[in-house]
């Protein structure tokens, strides 16, 4: 985990390097929607394979403001994938993502600002796990959930790259359904020090005090090449400050042309109060890192 840590940090700060761009004064947006496809088919092939359609939506916008010392950040993002491997059963999920942030902040030296930021994180669709049950979903949409709201220092050193840090976070998770939070999924009973459940009430909520970081970077790599990275790093005050949560994004876009493109997008999460289990059922010490990539082909248009 500290090699984790260590490498995300190593690159957030590598990339301030890049020059300086001005920034339009007044309200200013952009933003893209996409759909991806793949397919796969086999007839009598003997090395074997498995058939499958895949799609997925993807919806990304950003409205800003600048005013003088005065400026506000709005950015959604937004992702819904399946794959069908065949139509008598359920679709698979591949991607899924609901993700607002609203920034707003006031100037206090030429790169840095006075900021506030409110982050809300959840899905679409149920989710499953798809090599054991199909039937009994393990997510949904607010379960989870995460809401935080935070105020601190946002430094800007150019257009492309951005730190914020805030020293004063509440972070909300919420687990909107009775099932799942009856059995503590993504963290909503409380642990003491010793790890051990403090409250046998079901909670759906769990609260967090603590201090939080996000680095993100935007950059055309080459003419036909973007590639953007987001890491979140958030400490809880409250229980453990020393167990960093982990949120780290990453997407590289090809353009072929106005139109069609590739892209292969990483992301990778670790938060200790997710709960894992062993194969008898028992709750495993810590938890473990998640990564999910996916590549897609597809269409996708800009919109200004």
């Amino acid at each position: 985990m500290k090699k984790v840590l260590f490498t995300a940090l190593a690159l957030a700060f590598a990339i301030v390097s890049f020059g300086q761009d001005e920034q339009p004064q007044g309200w200013s947006h952009k933003g893209n929607v996409g759909l991806n496809f793949g397919q796969s088919s086999y007839t009598n092939w003997a090395a074997g394979g498995l058939s499958s359609l895949n799609g997925q939506a993807i919806f990304n916008y950003e409205i800003r403001y600048l005013k003088n010392n005065f400026k506000w950040d709005n950015t959604l993002n937004t992702a819904l994938g399946y794959s069908i491997y065949d139509f008598k059963k359920k679709p698979v999920k591949t991607d899924d993502k609901i993700e607002f942030t609203s920034l707003a902040g006031i100037k206090a030296t030429e790169h840095l600002n006075y900021s506030a930021e409110l982050a809300f994180r959840s899905q679409f669709a149920k989710g499953f796990k798809y090599d054991e049950d199909s039937t009994n979903y393990i997510s949904k949409f607010l379960a989870p959930a995460y809401i935080t709201l935070g105020i601190g220092i946002e430094w800007v050193p150019s257009p492309h790259f951005s730190l914020y840090f805030s020293p004063v976070t509440g972070r909300i998770t919420i687990v909107n359904d009775e099932r799942l939070a009856e059995e503590g999924a993504f963290g909503v009973n409380d642990l003491d020090k010793n790890d051990t459940i403090l409250h046998t009430k079901v909670a759906k909520v769990r609260y967090e005090f603590g201090a939080r970081a996000v680095a993100k970077f935007e950059y055309p790599l080459a003419k036909n090449i973007d590639f953007s990275t987001k890491l979140e790093l958030f400490s809880n005050y409250l229980n453990h400050p020393e167990r960093i949560d982990v949120d780290w994004q990453n997407m590289l876009v090809l353009k072929v042309n106005d139109w069609l493109n590739a892209n292969l997008s990483t992301h990778l999460l670790y938060d200790y109060d997710i709960p894992f289990y062993d194969e008898a059922g028992a709750r495993i010490k810590g938890s473990k890192v998640q990564f999910k990539e996916v590549l897609a082909i597809g269409f996708m248009i800009n919109l200004k």
